[in-house]
């Protein structure tokens, strides 16, 4: 559910079935944070500063692989072109998150990952979830 936020910020509540995630992505040149407020999720992200357009496959280096486990109440902010994915990885619990961005998403890139290799699948914009 998409909710109009101040300024020109949006907001997200999501509900996360048991065992969903959303894939490789990042929000282009919004900014955001997200909440759990239900549950725990998983976040996988690369610290790495990605190209932000021109590219299709990229090899990425030892160590830019991140987690973290956020349960209710915990939260975390990040930056333009952050790549992630976030997962319910629970086989049996529903989690629920809230996610803001400023400025509202102007589109999401979607990626796959291959071990070290990640590739740019597809380019979604806000009429794509409609």
């Amino acid at each position: 559910m998409r909710l109009e936020g101040p300024d020109g910020s949006e907001a997200w509540l999501i509900g996360w079935p048991p065992r969903t995630g959303t894939g490789w992505h990042d929000h282009a040149e919004s900014v955001g944070a997200f909440l759990t407020a239900r549950g725990a999720l998983k976040e996988n992200s690369l610290a790495a500063r990605l190209p932000t357009d021109g590219w299709k496959t990229l090899e990425l280096s030892e160590d830019v692989d991140r987690q973290r486990q956020l349960t209710a109440g915990e939260g975390r902010a990040f930056g333009r072109h952050h790549v992630h994915e976030v997962l319910n990885e629970s086989p049996t619990e529903h989690a629920v998150s809230v996610h803001a961005y400023y400025p509202p998403l102007p589109r999401i890139r979607r990626y796959s990952r291959t071990g070290p290799v990640l590739r740019l699948e597809s380019v979604e914009r806000p009429e794509d979830w409609q």
